[in-house]
């Protein structure tokens, strides 16, 4: 009896990669407010949501407000609670700013040094709180991206710790 051979025992693994689960499903009438849920293919944070009882024989409706995590545009949807509706997974990683570029990137390192130059100054509050805490003050800043379905934004900017 001759040992096994290896190439009887090989296996193939396919890497799951950032993009292999982008969402999962849940039921509608498990959603809540301030979750999150895919609206018109969007990830959106619920901000708002009622249930209404239809007629004899229908199904409860969920009406859902949501707003983009992004574009902070304000989108709606209807869905009978028993429906599944995508949830995005969605991350929040801290880094620390190293420096903002001329075209205003922010160029991040995180805990294990990977640097990080693909996300823009966002516009509005935080980025006037990045500027104001890493420009005007001087201060190490460390800035919290979120990662939702393949887009990525600065949603805040504090101190970093000494």
């Amino acid at each position: 009896m001759s040992a096994p051979n290896d190439a009887d025992h090989e296996h193939t693994f396919d890497s799951a990669d950032a993009g292999a689960s982008t969402t999962y499903p849940m039921q509608c009438s498990a959603l809540r407010k301030n979750g999150f849920v895919v609206i018109k293919g969007r990830p959106c944070k619920i901000v708002d949501m009622s249930t209404s009882k239809t007629g004899k024989h229908g199904h409860a409706k969920v009406h859902l407000v949501a707003i983009d995590i992004f574009t902070g545009k304000k989108l709606e949807e209807l869905c009978p609670s028993t429906h599944n509706m995508d949830v995005p997974v969605v991350k929040r990683t801290e880094y620390q700013l190293i420096d903002v570029s001329d075209d205003n990137y922010l160029n991040l390192i995180d805990d294990e040094g990977r640097e990080k130059n693909d996300v823009r100054m966002p516009d509005g509050d935080v980025g006037e709180k990045i500027n104001k805490l890493f420009k005007v003050e001087e201060k190490d800043t460390n800035v919290t991206v979120q990662t939702a379905m393949g887009e990525e934004i600065a949603v805040d900017a504090k101190e970093s710790p000494k």
